[in-house]
């Protein structure tokens, strides 16, 4: 059982967060508390939850449809406007019980409410867990365009609770993998060939990779809080990712795909550019793909599906002057950031990708 102190609040596991949890709710002597949910973990999350806390006042539950479609400006003014109609004024606190959509959406809805009220994250899916509610960043999509409105700013706590992981479908679970997977492509080797050996069988041994891969993004995120260096390490295979997680969720004639599932792709593109522009090693980058086409199915993409992608490429955040920036790496935990990369080493990166 851990925490990890931080500049506002702490990242808690299990027994400790609760504990924590407790305590935070006891000296900010909140007015209002609102709990905000999904369809889904209302039902499967809430429960679990109400019965690890005594309120000594009765929260208000909010609810939101779930999915990343719902991520968006329409959901944020519902709930801003229900927030004012049940009475929440600068002293209330909202508590988001959920996944990636809840924690990101839910504390932009924090931070912009009243000019910012508290908020604590509650992440229950493995994504969430080791990504999402994690560093500070908080926002939606603008359409189908992934996090383009958004605000850094530290929850008040992140409690983070395996238990929760029970309630998801095996795909959620390897979705949010992909992301620990990212965490040993710029962290260290070692921590990669750990994370190989993942089960959702073994509950101990994830939660101590879970918490590995938290100790990675916070150390890396108190280092570089608003993403001018290092931080940019975090979105390996983010580029080309977005990108076509955007372009599938847009598409009728493309499968939706999971964040982990679209970012897997990123990764094995972004790792034969790297081999390409920074030397990563040849023989690792065969050992790279192998491990996620292990987990992810693989998709296929026709020539004017990546044009579409690439084309979606000019709305990615890390973007500057009118460049494409990406990160790319000379080796495991060795990295490069605002990297420029030619279109046809792009669709070259796809034909790798198809081929494989």
């Amino acid at each position: 059982m851990e925490i990890i102190q931080k500049e506002r609040g702490s990242i808690s596991n299990a027994n400790v967060g609760w504990i924590e949890l407790v305590k935070q709710l006891k000296i900010n002597s909140f007015s209002k508390i609102f709990i905000l949910t999904d369809s889904n973990t209302k039902i499967d999350c809430l429960p679990y939850f109400l019965s690890k806390v005594n309120f000594k006042q009765q929260p208000e539950l909010l609810e939101m449809h779930s999915g990343e479609q719902n991520k968006n400006i329409s959901t944020c003014i519902e709930l801003w406007t229900t927030l004012s109609e049940k009475g929440a004024d600068r002293n209330s606190l909202l508590i988001n019980l959920g996944g990636g959509v809840v924690t990101d959406l839910g504390g932009f809805i924090a931070s912009t409410f009243r000019r910012g009220i508290e908020f604590i994250n509650i992440p229950t899916t493995l994504l969430a867990m080791v990504d999402a509610s994690v560093g500070g960043k908080n926002g939606i999509d603008l359409g189908n365009l992934k996090n383009q409105i958004g605000i850094i700013r530290n929850p008040l706590l992140v409690l983070i609770d395996i238990e929760f992981l029970k309630t998801l479908p095996q795909a959620e679970l390897t979705s949010g993998y992909a992301e620990m997977l990212k965490h040993g492509l710029i962290y260290s080797e070692e921590y990669w060939n750990e994370l190989k050996q993942f089960s959702a069988a073994n509950m101990n041994e994830v939660n101590q990779l879970i918490w590995a891969s938290v100790k990675i993004k916070n150390e890396v995120v108190t280092e570089d809080p608003l993403e001018k260096g290092r931080r940019k390490t975090l979105n390996y295979g983010h580029t080309l990712g977005h990108a076509i997680e955007s372009y599938c969720l847009s598409s009728e004639e493309k499968k939706t795909l999971l964040h982990g599932e679209a970012i897997a792709i990123g990764m094995i593109l972004a790792t034969y550019i790297s081999t390409i522009l920074c030397n990563f090693p040849k023989q690792k980058l065969e050992a790279v793909t192998s491990t996620f086409l292990k987990h992810f199915q693989k998709e296929f993409f026709t020539k004017k599906d990546i044009e579409s992608i690439i084309d979606l490429l000019k709305y990615d955040k890390k973007n500057s002057h009118g460049e494409i920036n990406f990160v790319l790496l000379e080796n495991f935990g060795k990295h490069r950031v605002n990297c420029h990369v030619e279109n046809q080493l792009i669709y070259e990166a796809f034909n790798y990708y198809d081929n494989y």
